[in-house]
């Protein structure tokens, strides 16, 4: 009787993981900057044919060489949640980006393993630059990578010397915005813009935080391992860990007592 294959080391996810977005960057590319037609989802966000052309990608390739996994995908759902390997795919992370000839959008993608994310990708096809983070205690890997470079996040351990990032003010409510300007009124200077792009900023230590909310799991797990890799924090408002059922509130940090800081600035535990 043969025995069942052995698992795949969790580099080689990585590495399929980067083989991904190697594929479906010409894809986004042929797209960016021409003419689109723009359809609005229910939630009110936009799509083109570029997300959907991109998401399909990759759906082909992950069931064709993983088919016992699961996806989950900003365009096409949910499929095989209960699987021990699940893939989070965001195909244009920053469609407002993307339709408006902003080169920060990017590709996303994220492997959990029993739920919780060990391998994020961060593709930036318009300027192409990547992210790669592996954090996987069982395996006994911890590692977050820019342009094939070990990168770690910033050494800045107080508010009061921390720039923050997010998206943009309109991603939050009245009461999640005043939550946010008790944060930025004690960091040293706050921007607006990126989507995922703030993040790999984040792990190259160029940046020190980053709060939005509205998020969905496509939008935040991929950046978890990546984060936490470089050596920052991770979490929702209130401090736990980011998983599928998370609500959208996402805060990172360079580090646990910058973390710690930010979260007691804006009421978390």
């Amino acid at each position: 009787m043969s025995s069942a294959p052995a698992t795949p080391a969790i580099a080689e996810y990585a590495a399929f993981a980067a083989s991904l977005a190697d594929a479906v960057r010409p894809l986004s590319l042929g797209w960016f900057r021409r003419r689109l037609a723009v359809d609005d989802k229910a939630d009110e966000s936009p799509v083109t044919i570029a997300d959907r052309e991109v998401e399909t990608a990759l759906r082909d390739r992950i069931a064709a060489r993983y088919p016992s996994h699961g996806i989950w995908g900003e365009e096409f759902g949910k499929t095989g949640l209960d699987a021990e390997y699940v893939w989070s795919v965001d195909p244009i992370d920053g469609t407002r980006s993307f339709i408006t000839g902003h080169p920060l959008w990017g590709t996303l993608l994220a492997l959990l393993h029993r739920g919780k994310p060990v391998v994020g990708v961060i593709d930036i096809p318009a300027t192409g630059e990547r992210w790669i983070g592996i954090n996987d205690a069982a395996a006994g890997l911890c590692e977050a990578r820019f342009g094939g470079e070990v990168c770690t996040t910033s050494p800045v351990r107080t508010l009061a010397d921390a720039t923050v990032y997010a998206t943009s003010p309109d991603i939050f409510d009245a009461a999640e915005y005043a939550r946010f300007e008790r944060l930025t009124k004690a960091v040293s200077r706050r921007r607006f813009g990126g989507d995922c792009y703030a993040y790999g900023l984040l792990a190259s230590g160029h940046i020190e935080l980053v709060m939005e909310a509205g998020l969905q799991t496509y939008d935040y797990l991929a950046v978890a391992p990546v984060i936490e890799a470089a050596g920052g924090v991770i979490t929702d408002w209130d401090g736990k860990p980011l998983t599928l059922t998370s609500q959208g509130r996402v805060l990172a940090a360079a580090n646990a007592d910058l973390h710690a800081a930010a979260l007691a600035c804006i009421g978390g535990d």
